[in-house]
């Protein structure tokens, strides 16, 4: 399929959203590039930084005649935002998100879509830390994965084009039915997230004679909670949004900690091998 977009609007321009578009420039398929958010500074760096041709605070006013407009923003916040923007989309634009919940944000924003116009719901499986216009990279998607998840409303053709993007800026694309992709990351983004601000909230709180115990933290408990210093707003809106398939992720892992707990006050050195194997296996059997 050959891809062309004339105008594209990126509602926050962040790591992601900054990401993508870098990838599609570099590929040259994208003309002109006008870059929306709240944060004047980081607008003007994602402008300073060729990022974007122009940008404004106004969503409204920045995707009137975009052919694609991208959003990128907290997923509580994705439907609104559709719903503010909607009026005035140009005929056959699509619309289209990174948000990594799908089921609430993709029944909201079908329905809000006028007529003419497409949404198609989005979740490109690639991160870091870091956010803002400045840690966006052109090769953030090389080689991940981006699922889309199309219901019996998406049109085809706006499907093929968004998939199309997304394996210009280098990822493989896979398609998933919306509560399937929220009960699959529940466990694999969304739990490990949890758990990460768990463990360091339970250790940076923990009293051991007014020590500073963060202060002594090796490269394991750093490796293991980097995730912890991911944007507290995004992760709260996902974890409301989520709320039901990611209660059951959280019931599965306090089972197994009470296991754990269990065969430790036991002084069960055989059942803890047996545990610490297990899981071993499971990671090692990752990809």
């Amino acid at each position: 399929m050959s891809v062309r977009i004339e105008r594209l609007a990126i509602i926050g321009v962040g790591l992601i959203g900054g990401s993508l578009v870098r990838a599609l420039r570099e590929a040259g398929v994208v003309k002109s590039v006008v870059g929306i958010g709240r944060s004047r500074p980081n607008l003007e760096e994602a402008l300073s930084l060729g990022i974007c041709d122009e940008i404004t605070q106004d969503p409204v006013e920045g995707v009137r005649g975009a052919d694609v407009v991208f959003i990128s923003v907290p997923v509580c916040a994705i439907p609104g935002v559709v719903a503010r923007i909607a009026p005035v989309l140009a005929p056959g634009c699509i619309v289209t998100d990174g948000g990594s919940v799908k089921t609430a944000i993709v029944g909201e924003c079908e329905a809000l879509m006028p007529s003419g116009c497409f949404f198609v719901g989005g979740h490109p499986i690639a991160g870091t830390e870091h956010t803002g216009a400045a840690a966006s990279f052109s090769t953030l998607y090389r080689g991940r994965r981006c699922i889309l998840t199309p219901t019996e409303r998406t049109d085809a053709a706006a499907l093929e084009l968004v998939a199309s993007l997304w394996r210009l800026a280098g990822a493989e694309v896979c398609f998933m039915e919306p509560g399937h992709h929220d009960r699959i990351f529940a466990e694999i983004s969304h739990l490990p997230h949890m758990a990460a601000y768990a463990l360091v909230h339970a250790v940076g709180t923990a009293d051991v004679e007014g020590e500073n115990i963060l202060s002594y933290s090796a490269g394991g408990f750093r490796d293991f909670t980097r995730i912890a210093s991911s944007d507290p707003a995004m992760w709260r809106d996902i974890a409301l949004m989520n709320r039901n398939a990611l209660l059951k992720s959280i019931d599965g892992f306090s089972a197994s900690m009470a296991e754990l707990r269990q065969r430790i006050e036991a002084g069960d050195g055989a059942g803890l091998s047996t545990f610490f194997t297990t899981a071993k296996q499971f990671r090692d059997g990752i990809v």
